[in-house]
Protein backbone atom coordinates (compact mmCIF):
# COMPACT_ATOMS: atom_id res chain seq x y z
CA UNK A 1 0.00 0.00 0.00
CA UNK A 2 1.41 3.40 -0.68
CA UNK A 3 0.04 6.55 1.40
CA UNK A 4 0.65 10.10 0.14
CA UNK A 5 -0.61 12.17 3.01
CA UNK A 6 -1.05 16.23 2.34
CA UNK A 7 -2.35 18.64 4.36
CA UNK A 8 -4.86 21.91 3.08
CA UNK A 9 -4.75 24.87 5.20
CA UNK A 10 -2.51 22.59 7.85
CA UNK A 11 1.11 21.74 8.32
CA UNK A 12 1.29 18.07 8.61
CA UNK A 13 4.23 17.39 11.16
CA UNK A 14 6.15 14.13 11.25
CA UNK A 15 4.18 13.05 14.51
CA UNK A 16 1.08 13.58 12.11
CA UNK A 17 2.06 11.93 9.69
CA UNK A 18 3.26 9.05 11.37
CA UNK A 19 -0.29 8.72 13.39
CA UNK A 20 -1.51 8.30 10.11
CA UNK A 21 0.74 5.77 8.36
CA UNK A 22 0.29 3.58 11.57
CA UNK A 23 -4.08 3.57 11.67
CA UNK A 24 -4.18 3.18 8.27
CA UNK A 25 -1.56 0.95 7.52
CA UNK A 26 -3.73 -1.56 8.86
CA UNK A 27 -6.20 -1.66 5.96
CA UNK A 28 -2.54 -3.02 4.27
CA UNK A 29 -3.80 -6.31 4.84
CA UNK A 30 -6.94 -6.19 3.19
CA UNK A 31 -5.74 -4.68 0.35
CA UNK A 32 -2.53 -5.24 -2.54
CA UNK A 33 0.32 -3.84 -2.45
CA UNK A 34 0.38 -1.40 -5.46
CA UNK A 35 -2.36 0.24 -3.57
CA UNK A 36 -2.58 3.79 -3.37
CA UNK A 37 -4.11 5.67 -0.42
CA UNK A 38 -4.32 9.06 -0.89
CA UNK A 39 -5.09 11.11 2.54
CA UNK A 40 -5.74 15.02 2.87
CA UNK A 41 -6.03 16.59 6.14
CA UNK A 42 -7.49 19.95 6.51
CA UNK A 43 -8.65 22.66 8.77
CA UNK A 44 -11.97 24.39 8.30
CA UNK A 45 -11.41 27.98 8.43
CA UNK A 46 -15.16 28.73 9.11
CA UNK A 47 -15.22 29.76 13.16
CA UNK A 48 -18.94 28.56 13.20
CA UNK A 49 -18.04 24.88 12.56
CA UNK A 50 -17.07 23.18 15.65
CA UNK A 51 -15.44 19.89 14.06
CA UNK A 52 -13.26 22.08 11.96
CA UNK A 53 -10.45 19.32 11.61
CA UNK A 54 -11.42 16.75 8.55
CA UNK A 55 -9.82 13.63 7.55
CA UNK A 56 -10.46 13.10 4.13
CA UNK A 57 -9.04 9.55 1.90
CA UNK A 58 -9.02 7.87 -0.98
CA UNK A 59 -8.31 4.28 -1.83
CA UNK A 60 -7.54 3.56 -5.69
CA UNK A 61 -8.06 -0.15 -5.59
CA UNK A 62 -8.68 -2.37 -9.23
CA UNK A 63 -12.20 -1.90 -8.69
CA UNK A 64 -14.37 1.45 -7.19
CA UNK A 65 -12.74 3.55 -5.99
CA UNK A 66 -13.54 3.80 -2.15
CA UNK A 67 -13.61 7.40 -0.56
CA UNK A 68 -14.52 8.52 2.64
CA UNK A 69 -14.49 12.05 4.85
CA UNK A 70 -14.68 12.52 8.88
CA UNK A 71 -14.46 15.84 10.80
CA UNK A 72 -14.31 16.27 14.19
CA UNK A 73 -12.67 18.62 16.53
CA UNK A 74 -9.20 16.97 16.72
CA UNK A 75 -6.99 15.55 14.00
CA UNK A 76 -6.51 12.68 15.26
CA UNK A 77 -10.05 11.31 16.38
CA UNK A 78 -11.20 12.74 12.64
CA UNK A 79 -8.18 9.82 11.74
CA UNK A 80 -9.64 7.39 14.10
CA UNK A 81 -12.78 7.44 12.82
CA UNK A 82 -12.22 7.78 9.20
CA UNK A 83 -9.87 4.82 9.44
CA UNK A 84 -12.85 2.72 11.18
CA UNK A 85 -15.31 4.00 7.82
CA UNK A 86 -12.34 2.92 5.46
CA UNK A 87 -11.90 -0.43 7.16
CA UNK A 88 -15.77 -1.09 6.85
CA UNK A 89 -15.59 -0.26 3.46
CA UNK A 90 -12.65 -2.45 2.80
CA UNK A 91 -13.91 -5.20 4.06
CA UNK A 92 -17.78 -4.82 2.51
CA UNK A 93 -15.46 -4.73 -1.20
CA UNK A 94 -13.33 -7.75 -0.52
CA UNK A 95 -16.74 -9.47 0.51
CA UNK A 96 -18.49 -8.42 -2.89
CA UNK A 97 -15.38 -9.66 -4.52
CA UNK A 98 -14.67 -13.16 -2.83
CA UNK A 99 -18.64 -13.62 -3.14
CA UNK A 100 -18.68 -12.94 -7.10
CA UNK A 101 -15.39 -15.26 -7.35
CA UNK A 102 -16.75 -17.91 -5.34
CA UNK A 103 -14.51 -17.82 -2.62
CA UNK A 104 -17.09 -17.15 0.29
CA UNK A 105 -17.31 -19.34 3.10
CA UNK A 106 -19.98 -21.93 4.16
CA UNK A 107 -23.41 -20.88 4.83
CA UNK A 108 -22.51 -16.69 4.90
CA UNK A 109 -21.69 -16.97 1.61
CA UNK A 110 -24.60 -19.15 0.14
CA UNK A 111 -27.43 -16.36 1.90
CA UNK A 112 -25.62 -13.78 0.46
CA UNK A 113 -24.67 -15.19 -3.36
CA UNK A 114 -28.60 -15.83 -2.95
CA UNK A 115 -29.24 -12.13 -2.69
CA UNK A 116 -26.68 -11.34 -5.03
CA UNK A 117 -28.85 -13.60 -7.81
CA UNK A 118 -31.38 -11.11 -6.94
CA UNK A 119 -31.95 -7.63 -8.81
CA UNK A 120 -31.83 -4.66 -6.26
CA UNK A 121 -35.55 -3.92 -5.39
CA UNK A 122 -36.76 -0.26 -6.94
CA UNK A 123 -39.09 0.85 -4.65
CA UNK A 124 -40.17 4.32 -6.58
CA UNK A 125 -40.73 5.11 -10.34
CA UNK A 126 -41.34 8.62 -11.52
CA UNK A 127 -42.02 10.16 -14.51
CA UNK A 128 -41.42 13.61 -15.46
CA UNK A 129 -41.49 15.55 -18.78
CA UNK A 130 -37.79 17.07 -19.46
CA UNK A 131 -37.98 20.42 -20.95
CA UNK A 132 -34.95 22.65 -22.36
CA UNK A 133 -33.56 24.84 -20.06
CA UNK A 134 -29.81 26.49 -18.94
CA UNK A 135 -27.93 25.25 -15.80
CA UNK A 136 -28.95 28.80 -14.43
CA UNK A 137 -32.59 27.76 -14.83
CA UNK A 138 -32.00 24.01 -13.63
CA UNK A 139 -30.56 25.18 -10.34
CA UNK A 140 -33.14 27.33 -10.06
CA UNK A 141 -35.19 24.51 -10.51
CA UNK A 142 -33.74 22.62 -8.23
CA UNK A 143 -34.04 25.08 -5.35
CA UNK A 144 -37.75 25.29 -5.99
CA UNK A 145 -38.41 21.22 -5.84
CA UNK A 146 -35.50 21.52 -2.53
CA UNK A 147 -33.53 17.87 -4.05
CA UNK A 148 -30.47 17.26 -3.64
CA UNK A 149 -30.08 16.89 -7.78
CA UNK A 150 -31.97 18.07 -10.71
CA UNK A 151 -32.44 16.40 -14.39
CA UNK A 152 -32.89 18.60 -17.37
CA UNK A 153 -32.57 18.66 -21.22
CA UNK A 154 -29.60 21.30 -21.92
CA UNK A 155 -31.12 24.18 -24.35
CA UNK A 156 -27.98 25.00 -26.60
CA UNK A 157 -26.81 21.17 -26.97
CA UNK A 158 -29.83 19.40 -26.09
CA UNK A 159 -28.09 16.51 -24.20
CA UNK A 160 -29.58 15.50 -20.89
CA UNK A 161 -27.39 16.89 -18.03
CA UNK A 162 -27.46 16.94 -14.30
CA UNK A 163 -27.53 19.93 -11.74
CA UNK A 164 -26.39 18.64 -8.06
CA UNK A 165 -25.89 20.51 -4.70
CA UNK A 166 -22.22 19.83 -3.71
CA UNK A 167 -21.78 19.07 0.51
CA UNK A 168 -18.87 21.74 0.13
CA UNK A 169 -21.92 24.34 -0.43
CA UNK A 170 -22.37 25.53 -4.24
CA UNK A 171 -23.80 23.45 -6.78
CA UNK A 172 -22.24 21.18 -9.91
CA UNK A 173 -23.08 20.22 -13.38
CA UNK A 174 -23.04 16.50 -14.80
CA UNK A 175 -22.82 17.10 -18.45
CA UNK A 176 -22.25 13.59 -20.20
CA UNK A 177 -19.84 13.25 -23.37
CA UNK A 178 -20.44 10.81 -25.95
Amino acid sequence: MRLHVKGKNVEVSDALRDYAERKLGKLERQLNDGTRVDLELAVERNPSIAANQVAEATIWTKGPVLRAREASGDMRASIDQLTEKLHRQVKDYRGRRSRRSGRGDGAEAGAEAMFMDEEPPIVKTKQFAVTPMTPEEAVLQLELVGHDFFLFKAADSGSINVVYRRRSGGYGLIDPQV
